[in-house]
């Protein structure tokens, strides 16, 4: 599957209201155990990558890894956008299949 395709799943998540956007929004889902999976950019900083990896772990999200907060930020309508999570298995399930497939199964 293509980037594109990625991207296209990742906008109609959020058009169905089952994508959060915003640091500290993601971070309450997570939280509240309504994060059925968390997308960082690739390009985020060391100490908030290290922040994501610990509290997604911490609650036992699955983290992927994905494109750089400018792609992933347009995926879903945004300037750029360094963390999305999603809220909706179903769509946790296709979009970690993609994700796997652009990225040669570095979903975790």
């Amino acid at each position: 599957m293509s980037e594109q395709q990625f991207a296209n799943m990742l906008g109609l998540a959020k058009r169905a209201g089952a994508l959060v956007t915003g640091h500290d929004a993601c971070l309450a889902q997570v939280r509240a155990g309504k994060a059925a999976l968390a997308l960082v950019a690739r390009d985020t900083g060391a100490n908030a990558m290290k922040k994501y990896h610990d509290k997604c772990k911490h609650y036992k999200v699955p983290l992927i890894e994905v494109l750089d907060k400018i792609s992933l930020g347009q995926a879903v309508g945004k300037p750029h956008s360094a963390i999305v999570v999603v809220t909706e298995s179903g769509f946790a399930k296709r979009i970690r299949q993609l994700a796997g497939e652009n990225a040669g199964g570095d979903a975790q």
